[in-house]
């Protein structure tokens, strides 16, 4: 992946993340027996990179990024550096691309958002905790 990217500061993501750089693969990587994907961002402020796991929410060859942080008031930290520097790179599995980023809406975003529910369900529940919209990105492969 990313040579010198930073881990997050949140214990349990960090070690989701050190054991896919150390393993090589996001196989065997989950949350409630749900699979995800590791995408490294570009910070909005600082320019360096940050790996984020994300559940792995995939549709013929693209990947919605859902900015749910369990359904706080506020957007997780990631939003702003993916709507800063949308070009992300994307490992699902052992293959790793680079994808744009675009935050998508309407009967865009309902169908993404439908297919995020199915691939991981309490982002539902998480809606109904915010007065949010919880955003979602779509990240197709760059061309």
């Amino acid at each position: 992946m990313t040579q010198n990217a930073e881990l997050s500061p949140t214990d349990w993501v960090r070690e989701q993340t050190e054991k896919i750089l150390e393993n090589g693969t996001t196989e065997g990587v989950t949350v409630m027996d749900r699979p995800i994907v590791l995408v490294t961002t570009t910070g909005a402020k600082s320019g360096k990179q940050r790996y984020v796991p994300v559940m792995r929410v995939e549709h013929d060859g693209a990947y919605a990024m859902i900015a749910s942080k369990g359904g706080t008031p506020e957007h997780p930290a990631w939003y702003h550096n993916v709507v800063a520097n949308p070009t992300v790179t994307v490992q699902d599995g052992t293959s790793t691309g680079t994808f744009v980023a675009r935050e998508v809406s309407g009967n865009e975003r309902e169908q993404w958002w439908d297919r995020s529910v199915e691939a991981y369900p309490p982002y539902a529940e998480y809606q109904t905790k915010t007065s949010r919209v919880i955003p979602v990105f779509v990240l197709e492969p760059k061309a």
